[in-house]
């Protein structure tokens, strides 16, 4: 069977984040729900999604597919059901296609199709910005169990104290955790593969290092937070996500907040989570142009791929932060900064492609990762698509 992931009608919901990606490329617990989908079906998957980002993440169709919902997280449950589609079928979810079996070259008409109702309580999809850091700790959980099912950590070293469960513990080969505190009674504690926790730092899960990051020394991690493969992270963090190759890497605070790839935030960078006046937080919809109702209290930073902020900065809570901004300087920014924004609380000026991209092919050379022709358009793309939003 051959396995196709569809973004479904919430991906401008999920912008900045979305940009630069697929839905089903979100991290939100260990994994991307891409790479938890391939976990449990057992097949890689390919994409259906924006004609620009098709070049990077192409599609891949043969006679028979299965098209899934990639805002879905998968379950047990739900991966057995959708492996278990038949010529004909669909698995719904309330009113929005979860996944569907089609042949080559064929739309589907639902209203001809036998529909199945997915009824168990088991569902975590992510239809906005915020439900990537307010399910992750659920899904960290729900990761931790695949990732270490019948597998053996490797050992916990002297002067690691671990209160709580030690099996709720594992750690990776080649990951090393000199010194530090592990607190599992809230949930799990996931070491990455060659990754880092340097001394003095204190951890509560759940919490997902993924591999080859690093936990600067004296780091204090609260639960529900990811730290993605090749980040490094220092200072203060609280229920937050970092999808990949992003650094926090010294003192201040990042709370209820997601990071996207190839973010740098400055040293003693902070974000407010909680308004004064304890009011649920608005966040800036690119689907409405508008702030949308979260319904939380706490709510922090999102912050596109690319971006970054010098030192000192301070963000409001509920702040959007654009692909690819630059901001510096004292005050508060607005809480809606546009892609290519450079600048701060002062004012605000295009921060132009050739610059932009000088500044990307350096931060991924310095990992060796090369910023390709395609990524180039990708990021092209963007900068069009987002100009409205920018006043110069």
């Amino acid at each position: 069977m051959n396995y196709i992931l569809f973004d479904g009608s919430v991906r401008e919901q999920l912008l900045p984040f979305t940009y630069t990606r697929p839905v089903a490329d979100i991290r939100v617990g260990i994994l991307t729900i891409r790479e938890k989908w391939e976990l449990l079906l057992g097949y890689t998957t390919t994409t259906v999604t924006e004609d620009y980002l098709s070049g990077k993440y192409p599609m891949v169709e043969m006679e028979a597919n299965i098209l899934i919902n990639g805002s879905f997280l998968p379950s047990d449950n739900l991966a057995l059901i959708v492996k278990g589609l038949e010529p004909g079928q669909a698995l719904f979810y309330e009113d929005e296609p979860l996944a569907f079996y089609a042949k080559e070259g064929e739309e589907v008409d639902f209203d001809a199709t036998e529909v199945i109702q997915y009824s168990y309580d088991d569902v975590i999809r992510i239809a906005n910005t915020w439900d990537i850091f307010k399910y992750n700790g659920e899904a960290i959980a729900r990761d931790f169990a695949w990732l270490t099912k019948d597998k053996v950590s490797a050992p916990i070293e002297a002067g690691v104290h671990v209160i709580g469960d030690k099996d709720q513990v594992f750690i990776e080969p080649g990951a090393k955790v000199y010194l530090a505190s592990l607190n599992t009674t809230a949930g799990p504690i996931y070491i990455g593969k060659d990754a880092e926790v340097m001394e003095a730092c204190a951890i509560r899960g759940p919490f997902a290092l993924c591999e080859q990051a690093t936990l600067k020394m004296g780091a204090k991690i609260y639960g529900g937070t990811t730290v993605g493969p090749h980040c490094k992270v220092g200072g203060e963090v609280n229920n937050s996500v970092l999808f990949a190759y992003s650094n926090k890497g010294h003192d201040g605070f990042l709370g209820n907040s997601v990071l996207g790839e190839w973010c740098n935030m400055g040293a003693d960078s902070n974000n407010s989570n909680l308004k004064n006046n304890y009011a649920p937080v608005r966040l800036w919809d690119y689907s409405t142009e508008g702030f949308a109702k979260t319904g939380l209290q706490f709510c922090g930073l999102m912050m596109g791929d690319h971006s970054k902020c010098g030192i000192n900065t301070m963000f409001n809570t509920g702040t959007v932060v654009g692909v690819s901004a630059n901001i510096y300087g004292g005050g508060f920014p607005r809480n809606f900064v546009p892609s290519y924004s450079w600048g701060g609380a002062a004012g605000m000026v295009t921060y132009k492609t050739n610059k932009a991209f000088e500044t990307a092919k350096a931060m991924m050379g310095r990992r060796g990762v090369e910023f390709t022709q395609e990524d180039q358009k990708i990021m092209e793309h963007v900068f069009e698509q987002t100009a409205k939003w920018r006043r110069d």
